[in-house]
């Protein structure tokens, strides 16, 4: 995706290389070895931090660039991912096949977000979890960070009837500060998700 493969273009890390504080603060819940899925991973901050932890990591995004220098991250910490450029439109998760689903800041429009979600719920395994973190329509206000439509954020009620067959183990919207390089950096309106299947 051009879009996104002339913001990761530079040198540097746009959103940083540390991984999402949310998906750190809940990385505990993915069982030892685990098959994890991570959608929209951008330059690999939250892969490869998955793959030091001993994960076994997939990063699906648009932007070649992107997942090239997400490669290059991992090596640099002496690690092992695998990528692949993919639309999430196309991409086949396939049934049953991920311990894990990761999904930060993910934002798509609302109807290719319902069918990008049911094959989140089908590709989880039995006890498989979904993580994740996205900013809410409020987040419009903020001003720090996300797409600039509406229709591209979801809230907590909505992401409870699209990802129906999970049971949400956490589930809150609220005003948090997010520090994520420099093209998340403020307060910000999120919702934040930890569902099983």
């Amino acid at each position: 995706m051009a879009m996104w493969d002339g913001k990761y273009s530079s040198d540097e890390y746009v959103f940083g290389t540390k991984p999402n504080d949310f998906l750190e603060s809940v990385s505990s819940k993915l069982a030892p070895n685990s098959s994890v899925l991570s959608l929209g991973e951008g330059e690999g901050r939250n892969a490869v931090f998955l793959a030091k932890l001993g994960h076994d990591v997939l990063g699906v995004d648009a932007s070649a660039v992107g997942l090239e220098k997400a490669q290059k991250l991992a090596r640099e910490h002496g690690t092992e991912i695998d990528t692949k450029v993919a639309d999430l439109e196309s991409f086949d998760m396939e049934v049953s096949k991920w311990d894990g689903v990761v999904s930060i800041f993910c934002h798509m429009p609302s109807e290719l977000r319902k069918e990008v979600y049911k094959k989140i719920v089908g590709g989880l395994k039995p006890g498989g979890i979904l993580i994740l973190e996205a900013y809410t329509p409020k987040q419009l206000e903020y001003k720090t960070g996300g797409p600039p439509v509406a229709d591209m954020m979801p809230t907590l009620d909505l992401l409870k009837v699209e990802l129906d067959g999970l049971y949400f183990e956490i589930g809150e919207e609220k005003e948090r500060d997010v520090v994520e390089g420099r093209l998340h950096t403020g307060k910000a309106h999120v919702v934040q998700v930890v569902a099983r299947k």
